[in-house]
């Protein structure tokens, strides 16, 4: 996140504004209230409260806050669609947000067209401050991250209705195969003294930065992401059952949670099928292995005798171009960091700095996107972050290696 005032005028970000709302509820399109109301896990969210708490970003932090501020839609929607922000004020368990049967669909879509109008009015006037641009940016960008997260928690939600319910025929979550045809090949880097974080005067999120130095010993990449093909290898050579290929606290995990394979592979007489948002298909080989944990791409880097990339290999190497295929658009690539701050890092003052430095503790880095991703959303420099069990994510495997290719 950043508080600069972003290049953007308020007539470029009016427009935005309008097609990243309108997104959210294309994305919701043939969904019925029931749909809307699930929350199959502590984790995930509703449906309808993405749809919410989006909305009452911009109430909170734009609406609010202008000279002459508009009446509330509701006040208690301050307390319901309140995610982590302490600083504003009290907040509705996670775990419960499936309890909220009230307000309504109904009532949350015009609570969205609430606060949609009154932004548009204020987008529109030559008055608004233009100090508040960036929380617009940075408003926006929080929706985009919800509509991949409405596609992840609704394939959860479904993903536990024995009916195997889909969402669309077509659209995310289809097989991505092209990449995964290709042979992997190692891609090799020289390393040395290199920068990472995010650079130039487009939006970023404050954990992008500052941008810094780092020393890199030669390293390679491999050219495309894991596919199921090469995972299934994995299962089949005992990989959930070998416990010297795991570390302690994803054994742990493999053995108190059951895992004998990725989230959502499901194994029958007709061979491996695995739940997509378009029902249960045949498991593809060769497209892109998604919804496994750090612990599981680690695990399987070991038996493959090779390694995940750490951050700062996989930013510099997604910067110097070359062969390098599916980082942005296939899985969400997980990396042997820690989430950590950068040198010199400070989060912003009051409640909107709690974005993401607060959750700066056993989280791991993802980098690149996903094909849950809203376009042009994500860059070299984005840093996603998740605890190492996560799996409903669509999170994959890039390999890395040490040393320059022989």
């Amino acid at each position: 996140m950043t508080l600069q005032p972003p290049p953007a005028e308020a007539s470029v970000l009016q427009s935005r504004y309008h097609s990243v709302r309108d997104y959210s509820m294309q994305l919701i399109e043939g969904l019925s209230a029931e749909d809307c109301q699930l929350q199959s896990m502590a984790e995930a969210s509703p449906i309808k409260w993405h749809l919410a708490h989006t909305s009452w970003f911009f109430e909170t932090f734009i609406l609010s806050a202008l000279p002459t501020p508009p009446a509330r839609f509701d006040d208690a929607f301050a307390v319901l669609f309140n995610s982590y922000y302490v600083g504003i004020g009290p907040r509705h368990a996670r775990p419960e947000r499936g309890m909220l049967s009230r307000p309504s669909l109904d009532q949350i879509l015009a609570y969205r067209q609430h606060v949609d109008t009154h932004m548009r009015e204020a987008l529109s006037s030559p008055d608004f401050p233009q100090a508040m641009l960036a929380l617009v940016e940075l408003g926006l960008n929080h929706e985009q991250q919800h509509q991949e997260l409405i596609l992840t928690d609704l394939k959860h939600h479904f993903s536990r209705n024995p009916l195997s319910p889909a969402w669309r025929d077509t659209g995310p979550d289809q097989a991505v195969t092209g990449h995964g045809r290709l042979l992997a090949e190692p891609v090799a880097f020289a390393g040395g003294l290199v920068e990472i974080g995010h650079a130039g005067n487009g939006f970023h999120y404050d954990n992008e930065g500052p941008r810094h130095r780092v020393w890199l010993e030669p390293f390679q990449l491999a050219s495309r992401n894991v596919n199921n093909g090469e995972y299934l290898a994995f299962i089949r050579d005992g990989g959930y059952q070998r416990p010297e290929l795991w570390l302690s606290d994803g054994w742990d995990q493999v053995c108190a949670e059951g895992w004998q394979a990725p989230l959502y592979w499901q194994h029958s007489d007709s061979g491996w099928q695995v739940f997509t948002l378009h029902g249960l298909q045949p498991l593809a080989t060769d497209a892109s292995l998604s919804h496994v944990s750090f612990y599981e791409a680690d695990a399987y880097a070991r038996w493959a005798d090779a390694r995940l990339p750490t951050e700062a290999e996989w930013e510099h190497a997604a910067t110097q171009g070359g062969l390098l295929h599916g980082l942005f658009d296939e899985v969400w690539q997980w990396c042997n960091s820690a989430y950590l701050p950068y040198p010199g890092f400070r989060p912003a003052a009051g409640a909107v700095g709690e974005y993401n430095g607060k959750f700066m503790i056993n989280q791991m880095v993802l980098r690149g996107g996903s094909l849950a991703t809203p376009a042009r959303h994500s860059r070299a420099s984005y840093r996603n972050f998740f605890p190492a069990g996560a799996r409903w994510q669509f999170s994959g495997v890039r390999l890395a290696w040490d040393g320059r290719a022989a």
